[in-house]
C-alpha cells in the first residue's frame, strides 16, 4: 500500500502536471530546462568554433541524456495510471508505442547512436528527432496550447487551401512540362521533374536553379508566381483569423463561468498559499478533475466488460 501511494506521487508529479502541485511544476520546467539545453548542446556541436568545448559539451550531452533515460523509465514504472484499469506490462507497451513514447525512446537512442555510428549519417540523424521533445513544452506553457487549439478550429479551411496548393503546384508542373520539354529536355524530362521548379515558385521561394527559357513558359511562370501568392496567402489569412477570433474571445470574457462570491474567496485563498493566481489554481482544478474523469470511465469500462 505504502508502495502504491509512493508510485502514486511519482506519477502525480512526471505526468499530470497540473499548475497546483509545486513539484509537479518545477519538474515540468526542468525537463523543459533538459530539452532546451539537450537541442543547444546538438547545434552546438556543429560548429567549428565550438571544438575547443567539446569535452564540456559532451558531458552536458551525457548528463541531460541520464535524465531522460530516469524520466523515461519512471514513466513507464508509472504507466498504470496514465492507462487505469490495465496490468502494468500492457500500459507499459501502450506508453512505448504511444507518440511521446516513441519521442522519448527515439531521443534517448540518437544519443547512443551518435556514439556508435562510425560516422553513418543516416544514424546520426536521429539526433534530429530530440527537437520532437518540445512538444513536452505543450505541457507547460499554455501558448502551445492556443495554437493547437487554432490548427484545431480552422482545420478544414486549412486542409482545403493546402488542397489547393497541391492542385496548383501538380498544374504548374504539367504546364511548364509542355512549355519547356523541347527546349530543355534534360531539365525538364518529364511532368514530375517540374514540380521542383513549381513548388518553389508557387510558395514564392524562387530558387533559380530551374526556370522557363520560352516565352510561352516565361509567361506562363509569371501567371503562376502571382496564382502562388495568392495561394499560400489564403492559409495564411485562415490561421491570423483564427487567432484574432480566440484572443477576442478571451477580451470580451465569452469563457467566463460566474462563481458566487464565497466560493470564489475561497478559491482565491486556496490559491494564495499555493502562491499562485486564482485562474491558474482553477485551471489545475479543471484539469485534475478531468483526469479523474476519464479513469472512473475506463473503470467502468472495465467492470462492465467484467460481467
Amino acid at each position: 500500500m505504502k508502495k502504491s501511494r509512493y508510485k502514486k506521487r511519482i506519477f502525480d508529479i512526471i505526468q499530470i502536471g497540473t499548475q497546483v502541485d509545486i513539484p509537479s511544476k518545477i519538474f515540468d520546467y526542468f525537463i523543459v530546462c533538459m530539452i532546451v539545453l539537450s537541442i543547444t548542446v546538438t547545434f552546438l556541436r556543429t560548429f567549428e568554433q565550438f571544438s575547443a568545448y567539446g569535452n564540456l559539451l559532451s558531458h552536458i550531452e551525457f548528463y541531460t541524456i541520464i535524465v531522460f533515460i530516469v524520466e523515461y523509465a519512471l514513466r513507464l514504472y508509472t504507466s498504470d495510471y496514465l492507462y487505469p484499469g490495465r496490468p502494468w506490462w500492457k500500459a507499459a507497451l501502450l506508453f512505448a508505442f504511444s507518440f511521446y513514447g516513441i519521442v522519448d525512446l527515439l531521443t534517448i537512442l540518437s544519443y547512443f547512436s551518435e556514439l556508435y555510428s562510425n560516422g553513418i549519417v543516416a544514424l546520426r540523424m536521429i539526433r534530429a528527432v530530440r527537437i520532437l521533445r518540445m512538444f513536452r513544452i505543450n505541457k507547460s506553457f499554455d501558448a502551445f496550447n492556443v495554437v493547437a487549439g487554432v490548427l484545431k478550429d480552422k482545420k478544414n479551411q486549412i486542409f482545403s487551401s493546402i488542397f489547393i496548393i497541391a492542385m496548383l503546384i501538380l498544374a504548374a508542373s504539367l504546364c511548364m512540362y509542355g512549355f519547356e520539354h523541347e527546349a530543355q529536355p534534360e531539365i525538364f524530362n518529364n511532368a514530375f521533374s517540374g514540380i521542383w521548379w513549381a513548388a518553389s515558385t508557387v510558395l514564392t521561394i524562387g530558387y533559380g536553379d530551374i526556370y522557363p527559357i520560352t516565352l510561352g513558359g516565361r509567361i506562363a511562370a509569371i501567371v503562376i508566381a502571382i496564382l502562388g501568392v495568392c495561394a499560400v496567402a489564403v492559409p495564411t489569412g485562415v490561421i491570423s483569423a483564427g487567432f484574432v477570433e480566440y484572443y477576442t474571445r478571451i477580451k470580451n470574457n465569452d469563457d467566463v463561468i460566474e462563481v458566487p462570491g464565497d466560493v470564489f474567496r475561497i478559491l482565491k485563498s486556496q490559491a494564495s498559499e499555493s502562491g499562485m493566481d486564482v485562474n491558474e489554481y482553477v485551471e489545475g482544478l479543471v484539469r485534475q478533475r478531468e483526469y479523474e474523469r476519464k479513469a472512473e470511465k475506463q473503470q467502468d469500462r472495465k467492470r462492465r466488460k467484467g460481467r
